[in-house]
């Protein structure tokens, strides 16, 4: 598919289209034992060893609440600003798979436990709401492995009846990058919580993107529900060719048609699966199994107290307390370690904007090309602290500090900030006289640099500073040449 995608910045129309997106995301549920039954739910044992009979729906099993996938869905609801709904209902959702032994799912349908609730982010710097229409509980299903070098095909159901929440938002998304952004943000909150463990490669995080297009002011277009998505990159592509792909049939005279796709990372293509179910081809109707689900204000009011601080409630702290900027604090509390390493060098140093300027840029620049946690960075908060100090008492430049870093970073046996400063003969040059007698004779020595500054070009004035600069073998505290050598000019003049 040749087409670009051309957007255009004022109304984020691609090609005339106004994109409209949904997001489906099956979060598993950090918990010992499966939802219905007391089978555990450790990943990657041999295929078939964490089945029991309930998982496997052999005749007179009956399934049992988990209490603890409850209280997940309880803390989630919390997280997310939702109605936690005092009685829900589980439903059978009836449709057959060689890997759904019983021929249904076990789900929420009219009456679901988690309701509305949002989603805030940042795109840039341009902050974004996505609503959410609910949260239910559910069962995973199993697992069909397919060995096509040997033309046969298994069922693994060690996944049959793991907890999940479906999280299921309103088509409030407007593009590829505004998806993601979204998907990151709920992955952090479900992770911050600890109601799961986020690991996409596992299945622990599965996203279903719902997309459509239309001429704006139309009604919505024809979705197209793309399936399982576990990566962040994966999920922007499948998008974006959906995206094409639908714009081109539409131009082409083709109308679309309700289908669940797949994406090919290969080929960088969504195929399609199936066509797409409604509600109805499902035959919904209550479980007989199970009673309707309570939930006490008294078990609500006990998750609220066990629930850590949230990201946004520290965001709007990290604003409060050390007058950071709405993007910063929501950038420096990605993660629980990210705001917990800002936190302490923030504490330490008594420079909270310089400490976020260096974690968003050298310290998070460094992590994501390691691909490691900043809980493991070789340079400790407590560390960056002595240097955004150094920097923030003139004892270095910032493109000293940057070479402090560096052997910080590379070195575990570099030493600490100030040895490494003294070694390295780092210091800025602070004496005052010293620095006098530099520029008055960079003054003397560039008559026509002076002379262009006085008649109003600024590029002089520079070409001074750097003069300045590099007679001092760059340990000069650039402001002060600046303001010294601007003094100097004046007084000569």
């Amino acid at each position: 598919m040749s087409m670009a995608i051309s957007v255009s910045p004022k109304n984020r129309l691609i090609h005339g289209y106004e994109v409209v997106i949904g997001f489906e995301t099956h979060t598993q549920l950090a918990t010992k034992s499966k939802i219905f039954s007391r089978a555990p739910t450790a990943f990657g044992a041999e295929p078939n060893t964490q089945a029991c009979a309930v998982d496997l729906a052999l005749p007179g099993t009956l399934p049992v609440m988990n209490r603890e996938a409850v209280a997940c869905a309880i803390k989630l609801g919390l997280a997310l600003g939702s109605t936690i709904a005092p009685e829900s209902v589980f439903a059978r959702k009836n449709y057959f798979y060689p890997d759904l032994p019983k021929g249904y799912q076990i789900s929420q349908f009219e009456i679901p436990v988690v309701q509305g609730g949002e989603v805030s982010f940042f795109l840039g710097d341009e902050k974004k709401t996505v609503k959410l229409v609910r949260a239910h509980l559910e069962e995973d299903a199993g697992k069909s492995l397919h060995e096509d070098f040997i033309g046969q095909s298994g069922i693994d159901l060690n996944r049959a009846g793991t907890p999940l929440l479906e999280i299921v938002t309103e088509p409030d998304m407007r593009s590829s990058e505004e998806a993601v952004a979204y998907a990151k943000e709920l992955h952090k909150i479900v992770t911050w919580i600890g109601i799961c463990d986020g690991n996409m490669q596992e299945g622990s995080f599965r996203c279903d993107a719902n997309v459509s297009v239309r001429k704006p002011g139309q009604p919505l277009g024809t979705r197209r529900e793309i399936k399982n998505l576990n990566s962040f990159k994966f999920m922007q592509q499948a998008i974006d060719y959906e995206i094409r792909w639908q714009i081109e049939q539409i131009e082409d005279g083709h109308a679309i048609q309700q289908a669940t796709v797949l994406f090919d990372p290969g080929t960088g293509e969504t195929r399609a699966m199936r066509t797409k179910e409604d509600a109805a081809d499902y035959r919904y109707f209550p479980d007989p199994d199970l009673p309707p689900l309570h939930i006490a204000q008294q078990w609500v009011d006990e998750q609220r107290a066990l629930m850590p601080e949230l990201p946004r409630s520290m965001a709007a702290r990290f604003v409060a307390d050390y007058g950071l900027p709405e993007y910063d604090a929501t950038t420096l509390t990605q993660s629980k370690a990210m705001a917990a390493y800002f936190e302490t060098a923030a504490k330490a140093s008594q420079q909270p904007k310089l400490v976020s300027n260096w974690i968003m840029g050298e310290v998070s620049r460094r992590v994501n090309a390691g691909e490691i946690d900043i809980a493991s960075a070789p340079v400790s908060a407590a560390q960056l602290a002595q240097l955004v100090g150094r920097i923030a008492d003139g004892t270095v430049s910032n493109n000293a500090a940057r070479q402090v870093f560096e052997a910080l970073w590379s070195d575990a046996a570099a030493g600490e900030v100030d040895a490494i400063i003294e070694a390295k003969g780092l210091k800025q040059m602070n004496d005052s006289g010293a620095l006098e007698k530099i520029i008055d004779d960079v003054i003397a020595a560039n008559p026509d640099n002076v002379a262009q500054f006085r008649a109003g070009k600024d590029k002089a004035f520079n070409a001074l500073v750097g003069q300045a600069m590099k007679a001092s073998k760059g340990k000069a505290n650039p402001q002060q040449v600046n303001d010294l050598l601007r003094e100097r000019l004046a007084a000569a003049s």
